[in-house]
């Protein structure tokens, strides 16, 4: 269990919610939800998340380039990849920018605490 703050950043509502309901049932506490590049810089500011889940493909930016931005803004905050897409080189790009972990969709709940231990949580 843990008390740590977490924003998850998805376009598909579903996927906000299914990874919403594995993270407060495993103790975490759900600050923001975001389904764009720009309702994420938005409500950075507001929230103070320990931890970010990020897809990579959102409608109006591109996650690698939004990891720049998260990091900047809260350099403190844990990233970890979030998306359907394999492509080696987008998610090593992301690892090499400072992510910490990649989850491919759809993921499972055990992958997500893979994801959650490999960050010391």
């Amino acid at each position: 269990m843990s008390n740590a703050k977490v924003m998850i950043v998805d376009d598909a509502l579903f996927m906000r919610n299914n990874l919403g309901t594995i993270l407060r049932d495993k103790g975490y506490t759900v600050v923001a939800e975001a389904a764009s590049g720009i309702e994420t810089m938005k409500k950075l500011h507001a929230c103070d998340p320990d931890i970010i889940f990020l897809d990579i493909i959102l409608p109006d930016a591109n996650g690698i380039q939004l990891l720049d931005f998260i990091h900047k803004m809260k350099p403190q905050a844990k990233v970890i990849l979030c998306s359907a897409i394999g492509q080696e080189a987008i998610v090593k790009k992301g690892l090499d920018l400072g992510a910490r972990f990649y989850v491919q969709k759809p993921f499972s709940p055990e992958k997500i605490a893979e994801a959650l231990e490999s960050l010391g949580e």
